[in-house]
């Protein structure tokens, strides 16, 4: 049903609910406003009757004639028993065959409360009346009644119902038409109102209704304003899409993006490439882009909604490093990048690392024996002074000769841990006592704490170096009467080893880059001590080469603790 109808019959139905409403009320206010009018006189003439009536009782039939004649009204009168002694409808022979009145309600009311009231069809006379009775009268006479009909009465109010009709007929017909006329002038500009939301929907130019009522037209100024305003967001997101759009096409990284089901959704040209597809080739789902297993569990991972670590292939004799994330709407979005040259220069780096290192090793060798050599034949000579220096150069030179080398055969791949069942206590006391001496000096307290998890599976070779290291670089920090602890746990899945010691601390904006090679937190102090930036380099890759992984928690001023995880045998193959 349109609005206009709906107002419409609307109003005409409350109309003729009001207008009915009006009638029913007017009946019966009308009619208890004439009929108690009617009582009040009829009560005066009952009085009356009683006081005029003779005491003779022969005589009340015919007064009860000549009376009711003269005031128009029937006039009854009863006797204590209910008898009818007189009744101006009725002869003086008639009236013994009359029904006995006691048990009439308006003679029960008058003989119980010395007046009573009743509005019935007579028995006699079949039609509607009222009867007002009055106890009193001479002796002889109990009830006094007058009854009049209401023909009159309802009569008025059949006229007073048909004009309340007429007049409820022509205001229902004018209600209509002017709920007509309003309800179309209300609707007309909200009906237009609507064809304009619909056009600014569907990407049309809308009309604007002229509405001349004011809530209306307050709702055609707030959709033009937002159809304004949505013009001008649609534009400014139309051209950030082919701004997008043309930064994606042009970066040499390839972008890819799918929805939720895994069909691919955006590509750009170095996608295809890296991919080794045309530009008119068709793609698969996003599942069956790639081949290899960690690939395929990286694009599960992500369509499920997780995250997934980058991982590296290989496409066409390409190395391409495949990174992405899940997406809020439940796709997938990855970035493919090319890092066939990075991974070339990075074996240039390792190669030359290693050669340079190695060639290094042996005029190194040759220093430290002469600058040793002359130490000692030099002895308590200022020749003395500059051999010690030039040897312990020489030594802190082939420490670090030796960590490139370390780092750069883990790196490449050419050394492989052979993991065994490893004791880790006694690995730590053992690679503890090239530092006891240096301990000692400095009041260095050292302990190991280890719960029923002794064991690891590792390489105890490389389980010493990463002690090593570790001790090497807590003592260098670590004023006189510090402490440095080792503890052992069982963790979830494998072992954990912490080293923890009561050092200067390392501040929070250095932690991230600790285990980088040459990065150093505070670099003229480990100079000093002659740290070569390497040791937690290669502690990071020996970690990680059983499966595992290393963090590190430091307060300044209070100590620094290194916390390694080695997985079980299962989880490190």
């Amino acid at each position: 049903m349109k609005l206009a109808t709906r107002l419409f019959v609307t109003t005409s139905v409350l109309a003729a609910l009001a207008v009915a409403g009006l009638a029913v009320a007017a009946d019966r206010l009308l009619r208890r406003y004439l009929e108690d009018e009617i009582a009040h006189g009829l009560e005066r003439e009952a009085l009356l009757i009683a006081a005029l009536l003779p005491a003779d009782s022969l005589r009340w039939p015919d007064f009860a004639r000549q009376l009711g004649a003269t005031v128009a009204h029937r006039i009854t009168l009863i006797d204590p028993t209910g008898r009818v002694r007189g009744d101006t409808e009725f002869d003086r022979a008639s009236l013994g065959g009359l029904e006995n009145h006691l048990m009439r309600p308006e003679v029960q009311q008058a003989l119980a409360s010395g007046e009573g009231r009743g509005t019935r069809l007579s028995a006699s006379t079949n039609e509607r009346r009222m009867y007002v009775a009055l106890r009193g009268g001479p002796p002889g006479l109990a009830i006094v009644r007058v009854s009049t009909t209401l023909a009159a009465v309802d009569a008025q109010l059949g006229a007073v119902q048909r004009a309340l009709a007429l007049a409820g007929i022509v205001a229902m017909l004018g209600a209509g038409a002017l709920a007509w006329i309003g309800s179309r002038e209300v609707a007309r500009p909200l009906v237009q109102l609507g064809a304009a939301a619909r056009a600014i929907a569907d990407g049309r130019r809308p009309e604007f209704p002229d509405a001349r009522v004011p809530e209306v037209a307050q709702h055609v100024v707030a959709l033009r304003a937002m159809h304004e305003q949505l013009d001008e967001r649609f534009a400014e997101l139309v051209r950030e899409r082919e701004e997008t759009a043309a930064l994606i096409e042009t970066m040499t990284d390839g972008v890819l993006a799918a929805d939720a089901r895994g069909a691919i959704v955006t590509l750009n040209r170095a996608a295809r490439r890296l991919l080794g597809y045309g530009s008119d080739d068709p793609l698969p789902a996003l599942a069956g882009l790639f081949h290899e297993k960690a690939a395929r569990d990286l694009v599960q991972s992500l369509l499920a909604g997780g995250e997934a670590e980058p991982h590296e292939l290989e496409r066409g004799g390409r190395a391409l490093l495949v990174n992405g994330r899940a997406l809020p709407n439940g796709g997938a979005l990855l970035a493919i990048r090319d890092v066939t040259e990075l991974r070339r220069l990075e074996a240039v780096r390792r190669d030359f690392v290693a050669n340079v290192s190695h060639e290094l090793k042996t005029p190194l060798t040759s220093i430290a024996g002469y600058a040793e050599t002359l130490a000692t034949e030099d002895a308590g000579k200022e020749t003395e002074r500059f051999a010690r220096t030039i040897l312990n150069n020489a030594h802190r030179m082939q420490r670090l000769v030796d960590d490139l080398l370390d780092l750069s055969r883990i790196e490449s791949g050419r050394w492989q841990p052979a993991p065994e069942h490893a004791d880790v206590a006694a690995i730590a006391t053992e690679a503890w006592a090239a530092f006891a001496d240096r301990a000692r000096d400095r009041k260095v307290e050292f302990a190991v704490a280890a719960s029923a998890a002794r064991s690891v599976t590792a390489d105890p070779d490389a389980l010493r170096q990463i002690f090593t290291n570790l001790f090497d670089n807590a003592l260098r920090h670590t004023a006189a009467g510090g402490r440095i602890n080792v503890s052992v746990d069982r963790a979830p899945g494998g072992v954990s080893v912490a080293v923890a010691d009561t050092g200067s601390g390392i501040a929070p904006e250095h932690l991230p880059r600790i285990f980088e090679r040459f990065y150093r937190a505070d670099p003229g102090r480990s100079r000093e001590e002659g740290g070569t930036g390497l040791g937690l380099a290669i502690v990071k890759h020996l970690v990680e080469a059983h499966g595992g992984r290393v963090e590190a928690r430091s307060i300044v001023a209070k100590g620094t603790t290194v916390s390694i995880f080695f997985p079980d045998r299962a989880a490190a193959s």
